[in-house]
């Protein structure tokens, strides 16, 4: 006889995904409480400090370097990058290999900002007396104001005390959330008090999509022969022939001067046809003030202006005068959409 095979857990399977939602809901809450608590922080004691170590930061001769270790080593590692890609030269040295060398790595001109939410790990302890053997700027981030870390820095940035997401108060969450918050608040008051630009964005920042919506529209644009023109009084045979060939879906057209006039689309030709559309004239059909961009348009902005406008082409001007077209199908192969 056969044995009979136990039942599946389905059941607790389902009642252990049906928990998951509740437990994520209540890991945001916790962490959003401590996002929460920061921010009413630096309307208090703490925003003293935070003006303090923007000030120090950008009036620095040198880099700014981020250390740490664990949990808040590598929320340093993510603030050293930010840092670095808005202007701020920045990068992270592990607080362990500091003492093995890598304290070589600081120059006197640098500031640190030391990352330890205790205060009190033991590997910040050289790092510490390098920094005041040699009269470096110290900033710490901390949640304990009295800790050894706070009492040896010029500034100290302490966070206010808040429960971690874990439900056993042990695995950094929310400290790790709040200090990486803080590090975003520090870089972003820094680039606006930079005047940093999204073109200096650009700079440092050319990979990726990112990169790609950071190019200009001179960088992508159609010039020369390939732009589709027509002239004033042209007949409508002739600028679909223009249409055809270049392949935008749409023909510039230029008064006697060279100045864009108008400008035939799939939709006008839509909106016109009638039997003797290809004897009328361009005149008769184009639409008037059509849109067109500057070459120092960026492409993202070119993408929702192309979005917003429900079109699919561009003509890039200078004085009113064509000198490029950028299509939706060259923002797609830069990687802009």
């Amino acid at each position: 006889m056969a044995l009979s095979k136990p039942r599946t857990t389905k059941t607790a399977m389902t009642e252990s995904a049906a928990a998951a939602i509740p437990s994520a809901l209540r890991t945001l809450e916790s962490e959003a409480e401590g996002v929460t608590a920061l921010a009413a922080a630096l309307r208090g004691d703490l925003g003293g400090a935070f003006v303090a170590a923007v000030e120090m930061i950008r009036t620095g001769k040198g880099r700014l370097i981020i250390t740490g270790l664990g949990k808040s080593g590598h929320i340093g590692r993510k603030i050293a990058a930010t840092f670095a890609s808005t202007g701020t030269p920045a990068f992270f040295v592990h607080a362990s290999e500091a003492s093995h060398g890598d304290l070589g790595m600081i120059t006197a001109d640098d500031v640190i900002l030391a990352m330890s939410w205790s205060g009190e790990q033991p590997e910040m302890k050289n790092l510490i007396n390098y920094a005041k053997r040699f009269k470096i700027a110290l900033i710490a981030m901390t949640s304990d104001g009295n800790s050894t870390l706070a009492q040896a820095a010029e500034i100290a940035l302490t966070l206010p005390k808040a429960r971690e997401a874990c439900p056993h108060n042990l695995a950094p969450t929310t400290s790790s959330l709040m200090m990486l918050a803080l590090g975003d608040a520090i870089a972003i008051a820094l680039l606006e008090s930079r005047g940093f630009t999204s073109t200096d964005f650009s700079v440092l920042h050319p990979g990726g999509k990112l990169g790609a919506m950071l190019k200009y529209a001179r960088d992508l644009m159609h010039t020369g022969d390939a732009i589709p023109l027509k002239p004033l009084g042209t007949k409508m045979s002739d600028a679909l022939v223009e249409m055809s060939t270049k392949g935008f879906g749409c023909v510039g057209i230029v008064d006697g001067t060279g100045a864009i006039a108008g400008i035939v689309t799939d939709g006008d030709l839509r909106r016109h046809m009638r039997p003797d559309l290809m004897t009328a004239t361009v005149d008769e059909v184009m639409t008037k003030r059509p849109k067109t961009i500057s070459p120092n348009l960026l492409a993202g902005e070119a993408l929702e202006l192309l979005n917003s406008s429900k079109i699919t082409a561009l003509l890039v001007t200078e004085g009113k005068k064509p000198v490029g077209i950028v299509h939706l199908h060259d923002l797609l192969r830069a990687g802009v959409a």
